[in-house]
């Protein structure tokens, strides 16, 4: 999945919990999400207003969250472990599993990505 695939995939896919997300559409989207937060801090600070910023933050909200969970599913973990994010500690283990390659094969919440 290329950049392009992957933002499309994510917006496409934004209230869908269910399922897998490879690794490249999860830090494709992620790189689009960190790209446009900072493009859009920097013209909040041009400008002197933080509307741009909030308005990018809302609109990716709920893409950037179900890419999230969908990860977590692809790495055979429950959507929940999505909190441990609020923990210092818990982001070790999130950044493992973000990284590390999805369950061959079949797994609890759906068939490989990759498969497909």
């Amino acid at each position: 999945m290329d950049f392009v695939e992957s933002i499309e995939s994510a917006f496409r896919k934004s209230f869908v919990w269910k399922g897998r997300a490879s690794r490249s559409e999860f830090w494709w989207f992620y790189l689009f999400y960190t790209l446009g937060s900072i493009v859009t801090v920097l013209v909040d600070l041009i400008y002197g207003l933080p509307v741009l910023n909030t308005v990018f933050i809302l609109v990716t909200l709920f893409p950037n969250l179900s890419v999230f969970i969908r990860r977590l599913h692809d790495t055979g973990h429950s959507g929940w472990w999505y909190w441990i994010a609020f923990t210092i500690i818990g982001i070790i283990p999130l950044i493992y599993w973000m990284c590390k390659a999805g369950d061959d094969g079949d797994n609890n919440y759906a068939s490989n990505p990759l498969k497909n």
